[in-house]
C-alpha cells in the first residue's frame, strides 16, 4: 500500500514536472528523463541528473512500459508480427534508457543514496519484468505469431526475434502454472537482491584494507612511480608523508610483486584474498549459500537439472560437458607448466639464500626475479613506453588499418566522470558511428576491473533512421603520479585493446530490433580477444610504444625480450583462470545445496581434489568472484577460454595470410562477426568468416601449452 501510495504520488509530480507545472517546490525544472535529451548525440546530460531523477525516471518507465503492453494486450485486431513482435520490442524505451544510465553510473560513480536506492528498485523492476513475462494475454498473443510463423514470410532478422521473443517468454515462466509462477517471481527477486548485496560489500571491502606505510625502507623493491601514487594516496587522505597502498588493481600487484618486504606482501595478499570472508557485516559467504540455493531452485522449477544446465542452454557451448571438456583438456598442460614455474621460484628463493617453501604472496614476487634471469627484462622498463595515451592511440590505429575508421575527441559533450574523455567515432564514409568514453582510473566509488558498456544501444527509430550507440570503456589502471603521464603496465596496454575490441563490436553492431542485439555469453568475448593479439605486434608497437620523455621507439632488443619471454608466466596465468572457470561451474552443476553449505569449504574441496597449487589461488575466490555472484558471468566464467579458442584461430587467419591488417579478412570479420549482433548462430557466423571451425591449436601456441612450447620452456 505504501509503494503504490508512493508510486501515484511521484508519478503525478512526474507528470506536473514533464508539463512544466510547478511541482509545489516553486521550481519549473524537467526531469532530464522524461523530455528528449538537449545534448550533442543525444548523449546524457550527466551533469543535469539526481538521484531523484532516476527514482522517478525508474517509476514513470515501468509505468509507461505497462500501458504499452496493455495496449498490445488489447489491441483487436490478429497477432502479427508489427503489432505484436516489434511492438513488444520497441517498449520499455524510457526504463532502458534509465536503467543502462543509472547501472552505469552505479558502477562507475556510486554512492551510498545510489546504492540504497539499487536495493529499494531491485525488488520493482524484478516484479515489474515479471509482470511482463508471465502475463498469459501477451504470451498468447507471442504464441500465435509464433505457431503462425511460416505465413508471415519473415526475414532472417525478423524471424530471429520472432524465436528469441517466444523462448525469453518460455524461460521466464510463461508455461508455468499459476502457483509456479509466484515461486518464480519470489525467487528472481530474492536473486536479484542477493546479486546486490554480493556486489556492495564486495567493494565496500575492496575499500575498508589500507596498507599504511610509514618506514621508507619498507618501500624497497617498489617502483618510483608506484610509490608516488602511494604518496598521493596517502596525502589525500591525510596522512601526508606516509604511504598508502590499497587493494585496488593497480596498487595491490604491482606491490606484489615488486615489494622485498615479504612480511608486507603477506600482509596485504591475505587482505585482497579474503575480501568477503572476515565475518563482519560485509561477509558474503552466507550471500552465496543463499544464492546458489535460490538458483538451484529457480533452475528445477524451469525443467533443469541444475542452473548450469539453464544458463548454458543457449549459448555456443550448450552442455555442461562440453565446457568441463575444454576446461579440463586445458588444466593438465597447464599445470604442468605452473609447476615448471614453481620450480623456478624455489631456485630464487634459495639463489637468495631462503630456506622457506614459497607462498602465495613470493608468486610474483620471485617469478618476475626468474623472468628478469631468463629473459633479462623488467616489466618497469616497459612501461615509459606505454603512456596511456598514445596506448589508446595505437588502438585506434590499428581500428583505422584494419576498417578504415577515425576518432576525433570531443570536448563539449557532457561526461560521465570529470575525469572521462569522449570520442567520435567516424566510419570510412565519414559517418558518425557512434560515442565512445573512455573513464580509465581508480576511485573509491568505482568498480574494480575493467568494462566496456553502452549508454544507449544501436538501434532505428520509427523511421527507420539508425540512432548510432553511446559506448563507455571503464577500466583501473594505474593512477598518474604528480607531474607525470600515465604509464601502463604490458596487462594494462592488453586490457585497454581488449576493453577497445568490445567498443567495436558495439560500435559496429546494426541490426532493426533490441531483441537479436545480443550474442551468446561465449562469444562475446571473441571481438575483444582478438584485438588483443596486434597489441604487441612490432608493426603496431612502432606506431605507439614511444618513450614519454624523448619519444624514442621502443628499442629492438627490448622488443625481441618481450618476444622471448611472452609464453613464460602461462602456467600461473591460465590455473588461475582455469581454477576460478571450474570454481563458478562447480557452484552452478550442485544437485543440491544443504543449509549449512560453507562456500569456502566448498572451494578448498573442488579445486584441492584437481591439485591446485597451494601458492595459486583461484583468480577470483568465492567471497569476491563478482562475475558469478553478481551475475553476468553466472556459469560462464569459461567464456574467454571458450572465446579464446575462437579468436587465436581467427588471428590465425590474419597470420596465415602473411598480412596481419589483411584488407579482405579485416572486411569479413566486420561483415559476419562484428555487425550482426545475434542475428544468426554463432558458429555459423564464425564459420563464414573462417571458412572453417576454429582449432584449438591456435590457442595452445599462444599460452605456449602444446607439446613444442614445453619442451622449449623446459630447456
Amino acid at each position: 500500500m505504501k509503494y503504490k501510495m508512493l508510486l501515484a504520488s511521484t508519478l503525478m509530480m512526474a507528470t506536473m514536472a514533464a508539463s512544466g507545472q510547478d511541482t509545489g517546490q516553486g521550481t519549473q525544472r524537467v526531469n532530464p528523463f522524461l523530455t528528449e535529451y538537449n545534448t550533442p548525440y543525444g548523449v546524457p546530460p550527466f551533469d543535469q541528473l539526481t538521484l531523484a531523477d532516476y527514482k522517478e525516471g525508474f517509476l514513470k518507465g515501468m509505468e509507461q512500459q505497462k500501458q504499452e503492453i496493455d495496449a498490445i494486450v488489447k489491441r483487436r485486431s490478429m497477432p502479427d508480427f508489427e503489432n505484436t513482435i516489434v511492438a513488444l520490442d520497441r517498449s520499455g524505451q524510457l526504463l532502458t534508457n534509465v536503467q543502462l544510465t543509472f547501472s552505469n553510473q552505479s558502477a562507475c560513480d556510486t554512492n551510498a543514496e545510489m546504492q540504497a536506492l539499487s536495493q529499494e528498485l531491485s525488488p520493482l523492476l524484478s516484479a515489474h519484468t515479471d509482470d511482463i513475462y508471465m502475463n498469459p494475454l501477451l504470451f498468447d498473443r507471442v504464441k500465435q505469431v509464433y505457431d503462425n510463423r511460416a505465413k508471415f514470410q519473415l526475414d532472417k532478422e525478423q524471424s530471429k526475434l520472432l524465436e528469441e521473443t517466444y523462448k525469453a517468454f518460455t524461460r521466464r515462466g510463461a508455461n508455468l502454472s499459476a502457483a509456479d509462477q509466484e515461486k518464480l517471481r519470489k525467487l528472481n527477486e530474492r536473486i536479484s537482491l542477493l546479486e546486490i548485496t554480493f556486489e556492495q560489500n564486495m567493494l565496500k571491502e575492496t575499500n575498508a584494507f589500507k596498507l599504511v606505510v610509514d618506514n621508507e625502507k619498507d618501500l624497497s623493491g617498489l617502483p618510483a612511480s608506484l610509490i608516488a601514487n602511494a604518496a598521493e594516496t596517502a596525502k589525500a587522505q591525510g596522512m601526508e608523508g606516509k604511504w598508502v597502498f590499497t587493494l585496488h588493481n593497480p596498487s595491490v600487484m604491482p606491490f606484489l610483486q615488486y615489494a622485498d618486504n615479504r612480511a608486507l606482501r603477506e600482509r596485504i595478499f591475505k587482505a585482497y584474498t579474503n575480501r568477503g570472508n572476515n565475518g563482519n557485516a560485509q561477509d558474503n559467504k552466507a550471500v552465496i549459500r543463499d544464492l546458489v540455493a535460490a538458483r538451484l531452485e529457480k533452475a528445477k522449477l524451469m525443467g533443469f537439472r541444475d542452473y548450469a544446465s539453464m544458463a548454458l542452454d543457449n549459448r555456443m557451448a550448450k552442455t555442461e560437458e562440453n565446457v568441463y571438456q575444454l576446461l579440463d583438456q586445458l588444466w593438465a598442460p597447464a599445470l604442468k607448466v605452473a609447476k615448471q614455474e614453481l620450480a623456478d621460484i624455489r631456485q630464487e628463493i634459495k639463489l637468495e639464500g631462503g630456506k622457506f617453501e614459497p607462498q602465495g604472496w613470493d608468486w610474483r614476487y620471485y617469478f618476475e626475479k626468474a623472468k628478469n634471469r631468463k629473459f633479462s627484462i623488467d616489466e618497469n622498463e616497459v612501461r615509459p613506453y606505454l603512456e596511456l595515451n598514445r596506448v589508446r592511440e595505437g588502438a585506434f590505429y590499428v581500428a583505422n588499418r584494419l576498417y578504415g575508421i577515425r576518432f576525433r575527441q570531443l570536448s563539449y559533450l557532457p561526461l560521465p566522470h570529470p575525469e572521462a574523455q569522449a570520442f567520435e567515432c567516424i566510419d570510412g564514409d565519414g559517418k558518425p558511428l557512434g560515442i565512445l568514453y573512455f573513464d580509465f582510473f581508480p576511485r573509491e566509488s568505482k568498480s574494480g576491473g575493467a568494462w566496456c558498456t553502452t549508454y544507449r544501444l544501436q538501434q532505428y527509430d520509427e523511421q527507420g533512421n539508425k540512432v548510432v550507440p553511446v559506448v563507455s570503456i571503464v577500466c583501473n589502471f594505474t593512477k598518474p603520479s604528480a607531474g607525470e603521464p600515465a604509464l601502463l603496465s604490458l596487462d594494462e596496454a592488453s586490457t585497454l585493446f581488449h576493453e577497445f575490441g568490445h567498443g567495436l563490436h558495439c560500435l559496429f553492431g546494426d541490426v532493426h530490433y533490441t531483441g537479436v542485439a545480443d550474442v551468446p555469453l561465449d562469444f562475446v568475448e571473441l571481438p575483444s580477444q582478438i584485438d588483443e593479439h596486434w597489441a604487441f605486434e612490432p608493426e603496431v608497437l612502432k606506431v605507439y610504444a614511444k618513450h614519454y620523455q624523448t619519444g624514442e621507439p621502443l628499442p629492438m632488443d627490448l622488443l625481441e625480450k618481450l618476444d622471448k619471454s611472452g609464453k613464460y608466466g602461462q602456467g600461473f596465468a591460465t590455473v588461475e583462470y582455469l581454477a576460478a572457470s571450474l570454481l563458478d561451474m562447480d557452484f552452478h552443476t550442485l544437485k543440491e545445496v544443504p543449509a549449512d553449505f560453507d562456500p569456502m569449504a566448498f572451494e578448498a574441496k573442488v579445486l584441492g581434489k584437481r591439485g591446485l597449487l597451494s601458492q595459486i589461488p583461484s583468480r577470483y575466490r568465492s567471497t569476491y568472484f563478482a562475475h558469478t555472484m553478481g551475475g553476468g558471468y553466472t556459469a560462464g566464467y569459461y567464456s574467454y577460454i571458450w572465446a579464446e579458442v575462437l579468436d587465436c584461430d581467427a588471428f590465425g587467419a590474419y597470420v596465415e595470410s602473411g598480412d596481419i591488417f589483411n584488407p579482405e579478412l579485416a572486411r569479413k570479420f566486420r561483415q559476419e562477426v562484428l555487425t550482426p549482433g545475434g542475428i544468426d548462430d554463432a558458429m555459423d557466423m564464425y564459420v563464414r568468416f573462417r571458412g572453417k571451425t576454429p582449432d584449438i591449436k591456435w590457442l595452445l601456441d599462444k599460452r605456449g601449452l602444446n607439446d613444442t612450447a614445453l619442451t622449449r620452456q623446459k630447456e
